[in-house]
C-alpha cells in the first residue's frame, strides 16, 4: 500500500515584514530616550568689536576660586573642603551676611519691581585639570547650580511668598536679577610633564 505524503501548508509570511514595521513604530513612538547629560548655562552676548574691555574689574576680593584636581580633590580659596561643603559655602560667600571684606561686597541697583536693591558682586572662577573625572566635575556643577537656585527660592518666598518655579515671568526676571548666576570657567590646566 503506498501511502501518499501529506504537504504540510506553506505560511503565507507577505505580512510579516508589515507587522515587523508598525511594531518598531509602536515601539519608537512610546518609548521614552534617555536625555544626555548636560549643563545649561546662559552665555553673555558677545561685545562689539569696538567696545574696549577694562582689564582688573573685578576685585580679587570678589572671586570665589573653585579648584578641582587630578585627585578629585575640592578646595575653595587656597582651602580643602568636601563637596558636601561647597553649597553652604557658596551661599555664604555671595550672601556675605557679616559684610566680610575677604568676601563679595555688595552694590546697590534699581530693579524694576523690586525697587533698590543690594546686589552682591560675587563671581565664581571655576577651575579643573585634564585628569579631573567628568562625574567629580559635575558634582562641583550641581553644587554652584543648587547654591544659586536655593538663594533664588529663598528669595523668592520672602519677596513673593512663592517658590521660584511658581513665579511668573516678570518675578522670576526680578530673582534672577538679584541673583544673577556669574560662573566664570577657566580652561582645564595641563598638568601632565611636557618632554
Amino acid at each position: 500500500m503506498i501511502r501518499n505524503k501529506k504537504e504540510t501548508p506553506e505560511l503565507n509570511s507577505t505580512s510579516t515584514a508589515d507587522i515587523s514595521f508598525l511594531l518598531i513604530c509602536f515601539f519608537l513612538m512610546t518609548s521614552s530616550m534617555d536625555q544626555s547629560m548636560g549643563i545649561n548655562r546662559v552665555l553673555p552676548p558677545i561685545p562689539p568689536e569696538d567696545q574696549k574691555i577694562p582689564e582688573n574689574q573685578i576685585k580679587p576680593h570678589n572671586v570665589l576660586q573653585v579648584l578641582v584636581d587630578g585627585q578629585d580633590r575640592l578646595s575653595v580659596n587656597q582651602k580643602t573642603i568636601d563637596i558636601r561643603d561647597l553649597k553652604a559655602t557658596t551661599k555664604e560667600f555671595i550672601l556675605n551676611p557679616n559684610n566680610d571684606p575677604s568676601k563679595s561686597s555688595k552694590k546697590e541697583e534699581d530693579i524694576p519691581g523690586a525697587g533698590k536693591v543690594m546686589i552682591s558682586e560675587a563671581v565664581i572662577s571655576l577651575q579643573n585639570v585634564r585628569s579631573t573625572s567628568y562625574e567629580k566635575y559635575l558634582q562641583v556643577q550641581n553644587e554652584l547650580t543648587a547654591a544659586y537656585n536655593e538663594l533664588r527660592n529663598e528669595e523668592s518666598l520672602s519677596r513673593f511668598s512663592r517658590k521660584f518655579d511658581d513665579l511668573t515671568e516678570t518675578q522670576r526676571n526680578v530673582i534672577t536679577t538679584i541673583y544673577r548666576q556669574r560662573i566664570s570657567e577657566s580652561p582645564p590646566k595641563d598638568t601632565r610633564k611636557k618632554k
